[in-house]
This record gives C-alpha cells, structure tokens and sequence, in this order.
C-alpha cells in the first residue's frame, strides 16, 4: 500500500520534457540523502541472537579478577610495664590492666603484576604496618613482605612469601586512554569481598586532589569505596590501566568521583622493586608555580596554563640546560604540561639516563632545550644519625640536606640544615611533636649545617632548648625547657 500511494503521489503531475533531466536527477539525489539518514540512524531493536542477549563484561571480569587480592596488614605495639601491675590490690580492682601489646590493622586490595607473586598496593594501606597478608580471589591466603614503599606516588609493593605460580594482570598504558572509556573497578570494598563496579574514565589528568606528591589522577565513576584502596582499574581488554587511591566523599561512601593513580607511574615503581633499589625520578633542579590568570595575562596568554620557573639550582640539570627563571614549561616530549603537578608527574615517568625535550616560552618566544634526566644529587652525603640523650631531640633520627633529600621528602624553601627522616615511637622527639621532614636550622643560636653539629649540639643538658625550625616552608623559633 505504501508503494501505491508513493507511485500516485508522483503520478499527478509531469514535468516539462525540457525540465525531466534535472527534476529526475534533484530526485535521485533526495531518495539517496533519505537513504544516507536511514542507514546512519538504525531502528532500534530488541537483540535477535543468544549471543546478542548475553553481551556481558563477564569474560573481561574473568580474566582480571584472579590477579586481585585482598590486603590485610598489621602492626602490634607493646605497651610498657607500668610498677603499679605489681601492686595486688590495684590488680584486684583495675584487673586487665596488665602489660601487654594493641594491635593495629588495614585494609585494602592490590593487584598482582607478576608470575612470581609481586602485588602493587597503596602506600597508605601498609603505612607504619609491620605484618602483612594476601588473600586471593579463590581464597587462598599468604603471609608477605613489604619489598617496596613509595609515599610520593603513595604506592607500595610486596612480594608473597614463597614464591609460587600466580596469576597476574598485564599493564596497560595509561597515557592512550581517552574521556569517556569504559572501565571496571575490582577491589574488596569494606571488606565484604572482591566486587566488581563499572563506569567510565571521567575526566584524565587530574591533580588538584592532593592525595601524594606525583598528584596525577585517573578520575572515574566507577563506584570505589574504602576498602578498594589498591585495587586495580582495568580497560575492556582486562589490562590494568590504574591502582584505585581515594574518592572524593562527604560521607565516606561513593559518589562517583574516585581516582587512580595511572599504571605508568606503577610501571616506574614495579621496575624499581624489581631492582631492589628505591625509586629514582629525573630531577629537574628547579622550584615551579602555577599560572594564575594575572600571571596569564602579564605573559600574554590565552588561558592559565603551565608551570611558571621560580628558582634555578645552580649546576642542576635545568641550569645545565639553559632553562631561567621566569620561563614557562608547556610541554615535555610532546606531551603538554598544565601545572607543576602535571610537569612532575610526567618527568617522573620518564627513565633515567636520557634526555627530554622541554618546551618553553621566554620573553613571549617558544623554545626548546634538551634536559638531562638524572637523579638529584647525593651531596652531602646523608649521614643519618639518630639522637639520644636528654635533649627534646631524643629517638629523631636525621639525614643531612641534599638535593636528593630536598625531592625525596618534597621539601620546599630550604638549602641547608638537617631535617628529621624517623621518629620513635613513645621518645621524646615524638612527645614533643617533631615530625618527619621538619628542618633544624639552629640550636641554642648555634646554626646547624651537619647531623654531627647537632649531635654535639644536643650532647649536654641545658636549662632551656631555643630551637630554629623549618617546617612546611617556613621557619620558626621556639624555646623548650630543659
């Protein structure tokens, strides 16, 4: 019926034998746009086929979910003899009370990378823990050791204990995923057991969350709750693309923002693990801003975006490459750099020995200059010295400032002095509130270049203790009673 209607649609009227050619051919090509539109918009259909109906993330689930573990770590303290347990009648009416140790436990996930048992955590999960276990998805369960801790990428790695045949997930490569990929989270979220969520990659190069040093995050919407902390992100083709960190929640619980840290810094990690050496990064030997508007628009930029120069180290490998003070870095290899964030998580990735091309802007010009990739500088050595007595000091123990401690510990406005690398647990320095990374500049108005002038420094009793200490970038005095 409708061919019949269409045929005496057209059949009422006919076209002048001079005007046929063109009418038909303006015919043709509407009927071919008509049938362009129908093929590029299809009809919506339910599924024909078995195969269809049964389209699933299954078979991607199958695969990865074996190299997923569960991470249970554990640190015990003693708790000290206190005279009055020896007392019966404090026994009789305080029972319980006796010497003996607290237990403190984490949770979270992790992800084998290796045949031989090498599992990728969070740094965070195993902070300050002693004891570790991994339990895999068909329940089996091994004691394992802490190989590797990286609180700067707040990455860990372990090894279980024996050794064995396990399964293990193949990486990926974070810098080729795009906005808007499909991903699944697998982790053991408040330790109900290994689950599996779905979302896609959110938003990519994420670094304002302040969640580790090399702040560069793989936002998803993939629902990750606590208790998925180190477990793995993974694409469709079930390679790990990123180790599940942090969420952003008011209430502790999903909300679609979650972030992971991408596997190409894992890779870093992993190889260092592998070496039995701490992680090395490419030091660049210069202090870096963000762009504000202001400085944009003082610079003649269209946006915000780069990371402005502050301060050369001099003979660092920024000095050596001609970089000054006042350039922009905009892109390093190619790949562009929005922030200091963003320019240290790519120079952190990038392998030691070489060099990298960095893209500047000087005086409204573009250039580019070649940056040797080594590690910062062992110089002074870091003569680590761990003080006693009965200074406030007693049970810090400290490294000499270097440069490569500077970017070890992410110090920022000093040069010179020695800083606080441990802390006892129960010692003075902890009762008095020293923390790690804290610089001491001066005792007593005597200044302190060498952990041996502090360790004369602090080697007699004095009525008061006047300390000069830098701390988060800024220095302060205070006085301590002797």
């Amino acid at each position: 019926m409708g061919r019949s209607m269409t045929t005496g649609l057209f059949s009422r009227w006919r076209a002048p034998a001079a005007m046929r050619p063109a009418f038909c051919a303006a015919l043709a090509l509407s009927l071919i746009f008509c049938a362009g539109q129908a093929a590029a918009e299809p009809a919506r259909q339910a599924p024909a086929t078995a195969a269809e109906i049964l389209l699933s993330f299954a078979p991607v689930v199958k695969k990865a979910q074996p190299a997923v573990v569960n991470v249970y770590a554990s640190r015990t303290e003693k708790r000290p003899k206190n005279p009055l347990f020896d007392d019966p009648v404090f026994e009789r009416f305080f029972g319980g009370g006796r010497p003996g140790s607290s237990t403190t436990r984490s949770l979270g996930s992790g992800v084998l990378v290796d045949r031989s048992g090498l599992v990728v955590t969070n740094y965070h999960v195993i902070d300050g823990m002693t004891d570790v276990k991994v339990a895999l998805s068909d329940k089996r369960e091994f004691d394992a050791d802490i190989v590797l801790r990286d609180h700067r990428s707040d990455l860990a790695v372990l090894r279980i204990k024996g050794g064995g045949d396990f399964p293990f997930m193949e990486l990926g490569d974070s810098d080729a995923l795009e906005v808007g990929d499909i991903v699944l989270a697998i982790g053991d979220p408040f330790g109900v057991g290994q689950t599996v969520t779905q979302g896609i990659v959110s938003a990519l190069a994420r670094t304002q969350g302040g969640i580790s040093d090399s702040a560069f995050f793989i936002q998803t919407d993939a629902a990750i709750n606590p208790g998925n902390s180190g477990g793995g992100l993974i694409d469709m083709k079930a390679r790990l693309i990123g180790i599940n960190s942090a969420i952003f929640s008011q209430t502790g619980s999903s909300v679609g923002i979650g972030f992971a840290i991408p596997v190409n810094m894992v890779k870093i990690v992993v190889a260092a693990a592998k070496s039995g050496k701490p992680v090395q990064r490419p030091w660049l030997g210069a202090s870096l801003q963000s762009v504000s508007v202001e400085i944009a628009d003082s610079l003649g930029l269209d946006r915000p975006s780069g990371a402005l120069v502050n301060e050369v180290t001099s003979d660092g490998p920024a000095d050596k490459a001609g970089v000054k003070g006042g350039d922009l870095i905009t892109a390093i290899d190619g790949q562009s750099v929005d922030d200091p964030e963003s320019f240290g998580y790519r120079i952190a990735t990038k392998p030691l020995g070489g060099t990298a091309s960095l893209a500047l802007i000087r005086d409204g010009k573009p250039l580019s200059v070649k940056l040797t990739l080594a590690p910062a500088a062992e110089i002074p050595v870091r003569d680590p010295v761990k003080l006693k007595g009965a200074s406030p000091f007693a049970g810090a123990t400290v490294v000499n400032l270097s440069p490569a401690v500077i970017e070890e510990m992410s110090l920022h406005g000093v040069s010179e002095g020695v800083v606080v690398s441990d802390i006892e647990d129960g010692s003075t320095a902890a009762a008095v509130n020293f923390q790690k990374g804290d610089v001491i500049l001066s005792v007593n108005d005597v200044k302190v270049r060498t952990t041996r002038d502090l360790e004369r420094a602090v080697s007699s009793r004095h009525e008061y203790w006047k300390l000069t200490i830098g701390r988060g970038g800024e220095v302060v005095t205070t006085m301590l009673g002797g």
